[in-house]
């Protein structure tokens, strides 16, 4: 096996043109950007996105600042191995792994979906380290109350789900394209860069693992909700996708109470993906927020 990794062919290079890193963990090799000087941004993405969903931030802000975005083990062009620990509180490690092998200080983390809970873990143990936060469409706290989260993560408990999931790649192939304000803005040469990061079952598992994780990790994402007072301290920027049929702006108001001296800004014609969906914006309100 090589030691190092390299981009594939399917990756478009005028799209994602940035120069491959590589971080050796413990758990297997992690994919990592790296481009531009100055202030940190570190990117953290959720399921089932990768660094390549950040490409348009990444081009905007590296001139003026070091932008950092993890591809999570087992997605995007990280490896992939079958029986590794995709826990939220795992992926956190490894992203705290990754901090810590680069030295990373005084940074800015903007976090979406998963990269919530597993990206604010280093906010809440070290909000000494954390100039700003940019988050969206995200949450930190315990859904399983709310039946909503309830009756969807029962059905992909089932057999049902395990096939969906593992064999028909549900969460690319059916959730991301659901998940878009107008799905029409999913190109397919964009979506194919989702697709073909995840191609089999085998790749699948850590996809799987996340839905799983939202009943599963109930516990861990009360335990940090109850720490949330800790990011009052740090200037944070609430955007939200006003179209996401997973998370409905009322998760937005939890967010506005939570840490009410945030900025907050919404898209009302995106969804989840804000990112892809309204980058040109999300730039715009991150620069001023960052100025």
């Amino acid at each position: 096996m090589p030691t190092d990794l390299i981009i594939p062919a399917w990756v478009d290079r005028k799209e994602y043109p940035f120069a491959p890193h590589t971080f050796h963990h413990s758990n297997g090799r992690i994919h990592y950007v790296d481009e531009g000087h100055g202030p940190v941004l570190l990117f953290v993405h959720g399921t089932p996105d990768w660094s390549f969903g950040f490409r348009h931030l990444i081009k905007a802000f590296s001139s003026t600042h070091r932008c950092v975005a993890v591809d999570h083990l087992a997605f995007g062009l990280s490896d992939k191995p079958s029986k590794a620990d995709y826990t939220v509180a795992a992926h956190a490690r490894r992203l705290q792994d990754l901090i810590d092998h680069l030295g990373l200080k005084d940074l800015t983390l903007v976090v979406t979906d998963f990269g919530g809970g597993i990206g604010l873990q280093h906010a809440l143990t070290h909000p000494e380290n954390v100039r700003r936060i940019v988050l969206y469409n995200t949450w930190l706290w315990d859904l399983m109350p709310d039946k909503r989260f309830r009756r969807p993560t029962a059905i992909m408990k089932s057999r049902l789900g395990r096939f969906l999931y593992l064999r028909m790649g549900f969460s690319v192939n059916v959730m991301m394209p659901n998940g878009y304000g107008d799905r029409k803005k999913l190109g397919k040469a964009t979506h194919a860069h989702y697709r073909r990061a995840l191609p089999d079952a085998a790749s699948r598992a850590a996809t799987f693992a996340c839905v799983q994780e939202i009943k599963n990790a109930g516990p861990y994402w009360q335990a940090q909700w109850e720490r949330v007072v800790r990011l009052r301290s740090i200037p944070t920027l609430l955007c939200w996708g006003m179209k996401d049929r997973f998370f409905p702006p009322d998760l937005l108001d939890r967010w506005k109470q939570a840490l009410p001296q945030a900025m907050v800004r919404t898209f009302p014609e995106a969804g989840h993906f804000v990112h892809e969906e309204a980058g040109d914006a999300l730039i715009k309100e991150m620069q001023e927020f960052l100025s």
